[in-house]
């Protein structure tokens, strides 16, 4: 048995889940990742399990938070009104801002 399979608590990982989702979704969640500093395997399990993220800083994360900001500040820049604001946006947004935070109290 490959260690590949394994999980922390040495339970062997052998059964697939697949869903579909959109290319927004998918953004919205590799955006989410990013931001987390999991892999994208551990991220949606501690999600559909409901157990907390708890965001760990290191470099690919600060480089997360760095890109996404730079790409917020884009989006601002581009925005006339409030109303073009879209509610995956904001989302993205309040994430960021509460990684930040988050990241700046420790």
């Amino acid at each position: 048995m490959s260690a590949k399979n394994l999980d922390k608590k040495n339970r062997r990982r052998n059964v697939t889940v697949a869903f579909r989702m959109s290319e927004e979704e998918s953004g919205d969640l590799n955006t989410r990742v990013k931001l987390s500093g999991l892999t994208k395997q551990d991220y949606i399990i501690k999600r559909l399990l409901e157990h907390d993220i708890v965001v760990q800083g290191n470099p690919r994360v600060f480089k997360a938070l760095r890109n996404q900001m730079t790409e917020i500040l884009t989006e601002l820049r581009r925005i006339e009104n409030s109303s073009e604001i879209s509610d995956e946006f904001f989302e993205i947004l309040k994430l960021t801002a509460k990684t930040y935070y988050g990241m700046n109290n420790k």
